[in-house]
């Protein structure tokens, strides 16, 4: 099992070690996932029919100074069954952090959210994207950075940089939803300095009565890597190329009443022709049903990416729909469906996500994804045959 970490951020962990560290409270979850996959495997060497992995992620606290100083430390690891890349460890956090008055300083490995739309995350830039937990996208790998937040009237501005950088991870030779060949695990890059090419960004947000207003900018290696078709002794291999981009992103939240209305965009430089992306909409909750303690919320949003047939993923022009139930009970029941479809190509990729708790600690949690796409051409046609149903039982303490 491999750990993926920086090796200059050893000295944060040893700090968390030192007596005063020690007086921390943990906190965590063991869990075990089965998936069922429905259909045969594209490639006899994936797995067939069911697979199991156990994964555990734990949290370590520790606050003093009156609460202004904070040490986190979130490691996380999974064991599965077949692919061996999805067997994996990661540090999700390892940071210290102090507060002041109107600024805050956060340094070592972290995790850092953009983003208000529901169907994808278009500004969403500072972490890499864990491939191997989930095709979602959601799960992402711990960044090296030092952070400094400024907390004015005029708003509140983010200035990062962020000094190495995070390969995706893809699925091995067993594992599913991948293309065929499978993808390297060794990507190659633009900077010359590849992995230690320090990455800069920074965000502004600030809030208008009843609007949400982000404006961010970064500059470095792309999360997102372009996949290069070579050859290696005659046979084909697919390659993850890492450009050097420049990335604006915007991101606005409204909120009237039971309507929430959501919009990112993206302009892209550096990773082939300059480019736009957005993804709009809005989700609208009807509350307490039939006077019940049951809402439903109806989310629509539309995708668009100005690069058409060449992007990488299925999104130049498509529609989300989606619902989200919440039940309100004390087991903290939830389901979200979703659908999307591609205008174009008629290319459709299915959700179903639901949790439910048992008792003080238990959580059971079920997925399913399916696809259908017979384009060739459209990017989802590589896992046309990973459709899957996974149920997960965690145990938090």
């Amino acid at each position: 099992m491999e750990m993926r970490i920086n090796d200059g951020l050893w000295l944060v962990l040893l700090a968390l070690f030192s007596e005063a560290a020690l007086a921390g409270a943990w906190s965590g979850y063991v869990s075990g996932e089965q998936r069922f996959f429905t259909e045969s495997p594209a490639d006899d060497s994936q797995v067939d029919g069911s697979s199991l992995s156990f994964s555990t992620e734990l949290e370590y606290v520790h606050d003093w100074n009156n609460g202004d100083d904070r040490i986190a430390f979130v490691p996380f690891a999974r064991w599965d069954e077949y692919d061996a890349e999805r067997s994996h460890m990661d540090i999700r956090e390892l940071v210290w952090q102090h507060r002041s008055y109107d600024w805050e300083l956060q340094t070592g490995i972290g995790k850092v959210f953009w983003g208000v739309t529901e169907s994808q995350h278009l500004v969403d830039i500072i972490n890499q994207t864990d491939l191997v937990e989930n095709i979602d996208g959601e799960d992402k790998l711990g960044q090296p950075m030092v952070n400094l937040t400024l907390i004015k009237d005029w708003g509140t501005l983010d200035l990062f940089v962020l000094p190495g950088f995070r390969e995706r991870t893809f699925p091995g030779e067993q594992g599913r939803f991948r293309p065929t060949p499978k993808i390297d695990d060794d990507g190659s890059y633009e900077s010359g300095a590849e992995d230690k090419h320090v990455d800069y960004a920074f965000r502004w947000s600030q809030t208008f009565d009843d609007l949400d207003v982000g404006v961010s900018h970064f500059y470095g290696t792309s999360r997102e890597p372009r996949i290069i078709p070579t050859t290696d002794s005659g046979s084909l291999v697919l390659e993850p190329f890492y450009d050097i981009i420049n990335q604006t992103g915007l991101d606005l939240q409204l909120t009237l009443d039971e309507w929430l209305w959501k919009f990112e965009a993206i302009h892209r430089s550096g990773q082939g022709e300059t480019f736009n992306a957005l993804t709009g909409g809005f989700e609208y909750t009807f509350v307490a049903i039939n006077d019940t303690a049951v809402d439903f919320g109806l989310i629509v949003e539309y995708l668009y990416d100005d690069r058409g047939a060449n992007v990488s993923a299925s999104f130049d022009s498509d529609v989300f729909f989606g619902g989200r139930v919440a039940m309100n009970d004390a087991a903290s029941s939830e389901i979200l469906l979703g659908a999307t479809v591609d205008v174009d190509t008629d290319a459709q990729f299915y959700n179903i996500e639901a949790s439910r708790r048992f008792g003080e600690s238990w959580i059971l949690s079920v997925e399913g994804r399916f696809i259908s796409s017979s384009n060739a051409a459209d990017p989802l046609s590589i896992i046309n045959h990973d459709d899957v149903i996974q149920f997960e039982i965690a145990r938090y303490f």
